[in-house]
C-alpha cells in the first residue's frame, strides 16, 4: 500500500473521463484523499470541435481548445491533487506502482483508474488529422501542423462516414467554398448511406446537405489502402472493387484502436480493450496472478470493451466509477452498476455551420436546430464543463 496517509488514486488520462472521475471524487472527498492525474500533455484538448479546428484555423483561438489541466484543479485543497506529463509505460499491480517516462521512480496507489482513451485506427496510413489527443505531449504543433498541410491541399478523400467523418467533410466544403471550382471533397462510405449507426432518414438528410455542398459521395465501397507514392505527394486511396481515388491528402476516420500498449495483458481482450464488470472494475479472469489487487482498478471510458465509444457514453460511466471508489475508500455508500445500452438517444452531426442532422429520442432532427445547438461553435463555449474542467 502507499504510504501517504490519505489514499492515493491514480488516474492514467485526462481526457473527459479521467477528468471527470477526478473532479468527481475531489468535490466529496478532497480532504481525506490524493488524486493523482497522469496526462501527455498538460493541456486538455477539446476534440469535439477537432472537424472545425483542423480546416479553418481562424475559427476558434487555441485557448479555447486546448485548455490547461492543472490550473483547473487548483480550488481544492493543497495536497489533495498532483498533475504529472507524461506517458505511463507499465503497470505493476503486484507492487500498485505505475511507471511514467521521465521519473525515475515510479508512481504508487491505493486505488487506479485507466483512462487513456483511444486513437484514429488508422492514424499512420493517413495525413494526421488529430482528431483525438496525440501521444506526443505538444498537441497545439500536431495541430497547426495539420492545419497547414490542410491549407495547402486541393483535394481531400475521408474514408469512414460516421459522425466524425461526416463533420469533416462538411467542414471542409465550408472552408473550401471559394475554390469550389478547383477543390474537390470525397466521402467514402462503406454502407449504403451514411452515418449508419442512426436512422435512416438522418443518413440521407446528411447526404442531401453534403451533395449541395459540392461533396462526392462514393458509398458501398471500403478503404482497403492509402498510399503515398514515392515523390508523388499525392495519396492513392485503393476501394475494395479495385477503383483508385487520388488526392492531395487523405483521412481516416475508420474507427479506433485502445491506448492499452501499458496495461498488463491478463487485463485485456483479444482487441486490446480493457475488460471490466458492470462496477467498470477491471477484470483479469483466471489467469491472474494479483489476487485481490485486481480489484483496486477501475477503467471507464473508451478504454474499456464497451463499444460505443462516444462522449455520451463516458458522460453515464463517470458517475459510477466515482461512486464505486467512494464506496471503496470510506466504506459506506451504495455500489453503482453499468449496463451499457447501445442504442444511441441523442447525436447531433453538424455539416457545416449552416445545417446538419442527428437524432433525438427516435426523432431526426431538424437541420437549423442542429445548425443552432452544435453547428455555431461546436460546444467550444461548453469545452471546459464538458471536459470535467470546471463544475
Amino acid at each position: 500500500m502507499s504510504s501517504t496517509k490519505a489514499p492515493v488514486v491514480v488516474i492514467i488520462g485526462a481526457s473527459y473521463a479521467g477528468n471527470g472521475v477526478a473532479r468527481g471524487l475531489l468535490n466529496s472527498l478532497s480532504k481525506s484523499i490524493k488524486v493523482v492525474l497522469i496526462n501527455p500533455s498538460d493541456k486538455f484538448y477539446f476534440n469535439i470541435a477537432a472537424p472545425r479546428i483542423l480546416t479553418n484555423p481562424d475559427a476558434f483561438r487555441p485557448d479555447q481548445y486546448l485548455l490547461p489541466i492543472e490550473s483547473a484543479f487548483s480550488s481544492f485543497p493543497r495536497g489533495s491533487f498532483e498533475f504529472i506529463q507524461g506517458s505511463v509505460y507499465a503497470i505493476d499491480p503486484e507492487k500498485q506502482t505505475v511507471s511514467v517516462s521521465g521519473r525515475q521512480m515510479p508512481v504508487s496507489y491505493d486505488h487506479l483508474v485507466i483512462a487513456s482513451g483511444s486513437t484514429a485506427a488508422s492514424r499512420q496510413q493517413s495525413t494526421l488529422a488529430p482528431t483525438k489527443a496525440t501521444a506526443t505531449g505538444d498537441l497545439q504543433a500536431d495541430i497547426e501542423s495539420a492545419q497547414k498541410t490542410i491549407s495547402k491541399a486541393q483535394s481531400v478523400v475521408i474514408g469512414g462516414a460516421g459522425p466524425v467523418g461526416v463533420e469533416i467533410a462538411g467542414e471542409f466544403a465550408d472552408a473550401w467554398e471559394k475554390r469550389r471550382a478547383d477543390a474537390q471533397v470525397t466521402l467514402v462510405s462503406a454502407s449504403h448511406h451514411v452515418l449508419p449507426m442512426l436512422k435512416t432518414g438522418a443518413g440521407v438528410a446528411a447526404e442531401k446537405a453534403l451533395t449541395k455542398k459540392g461533396v462526392k459521395l462514393v458509398t458501398s465501397r471500403k478503404v482497403v489502402s492509402a498510399k503515398q507514392p514515392n515523390g508523388s505527394g499525392k495519396w492513392a486511396i485503393t476501394l475494395d472493387d479495385g477503383d483508385t481515388l487520388e488526392a492531395d491528402i487523405y483521412i481516416s476516420s475508420t474507427g479506433v484502436v485502445p491506448n492499452s500498449d501499458f496495461v498488463p495483458s491478463e487485463f485485456l481482450s483479444t482487441g486490446g480493450w480493457v475488460q471490466v464488470d458492470d462496477e467498470l472494475r477491471v477484470t483479469a479472469g483466471s489467469q491472474s496472478k494479483h489476487g485481490r489487487r485486481d480489484q483496486l482498478i477501475y477503467a471507464v471510458g473508451d478504454i474499456t470493451t464497451h463499444p460505443v465509444r462516444m462522449s455520451m457514453k463516458v458522460g453515464e460511466q463517470v458517475p459510477i466509477v466515482v461512486a464505486n471508489l467512494k464506496a471503496d475508500i470510506t466504506g459506506q455508500g451504495k455500489r453503482a452498476t453499468y449496463v451499457q445500452n447501445p442504442k444511441i438517444a441523442m447525436m447531433l452531426v453538424p455539416i457545416g455551420a449552416s445545417t446538419g442532422t442527428g437524432v433525438a429520442m427516435g426523432w431526426v432532427v431538424w437541420s437549423k436546430l442542429v445548425s443552432l445547438m452544435k453547428g455555431r461553435d461546436f460546444f467550444v463555449s461548453k469545452a471546459a464543463g464538458l471536459g470535467g474542467l470546471k463544475q
